[in-house]
């Protein structure tokens, strides 16, 4: 399995570990930062590892920061995306058994003496239940594929730039840098590269 594992300052030496125990156990792990424990933003790291999952470049993510809440905010703003902020055993099997979270927020201030190995070898050792468990995850999906659709569309009628990078009615630049309606020139088209 492939793990994006990320922390900003407060977490950078539990996430030092946990790489080491993540590869013991004969994980894949894509150490997406920080490296230091200089003052970092944390939606920064958030984001990578968030935009992995979403894409299916890993099967999970793990972030650490101070409560990991902040994390979490951060990480659901990814299509397909479930991160929970768990501290205890409990909260990291159920949020794998209930919930299929599939990015697992650490609280690296909060943790105390607890084994954090422990609990992201349970978390990524327990399976989804599934059954009524699967029908609510479909649920979320359906409320967030229409968040989005809906999103979208009020953008595309409020005259913003599309997500799929169109144009819009009143000539906003889009996503990908085209040419916008009223003449101004575009960006460069940053999908070639």
């Amino acid at each position: 399995m492939r793990i994006s594992l990320g922390s900003d300052h407060r977490g950078v030496q539990i996430k030092a570990r946990l790489i080491q125990s993540l590869t013991a156990n004969s994980f894949e792990v894509l150490d997406e930062g920080t490296y230091g424990d200089s003052s970092v933003d944390y939606p920064d790291f958030a984001e990578v590892v968030a935009k992995r999952v979403s894409d299916g470049q890993a099967e999970r993510g793990i972030l650490i920061c101070g409560t990991g809440i902040g994390m979490a905010i951060t990480a659901n703003k990814f299509p397909g995306v479930r991160a929970a902020p768990c501290y205890d055993e409990v909260m990291v099997e159920m949020s794998r058994r209930h919930n299929d979270v599939n990015v697992l927020c650490l609280p690296g201030d909060l943790i105390g003496e607890r084994s954090i190995d422990d609990l992201v070898l349970r978390w990524l050792q327990t399976d989804f239940d599934g059954g009524r468990h699967a029908e609510r995850i479909a649920k979320i999906n359906k409320i967030e594929k229409e968040n989005v659709n809906e999103r979208h569309c009020q953008a595309s009628a409020n005259g913003q730039a599309s997500a799929n990078g169109q144009a819009s009615a009143n000539g906003q630049a889009s996503a990908n840098g085209q040419a916008s309606a009223n003449g101004h020139p575009a960006a460069a088209d940053s999908s070639a590269t």
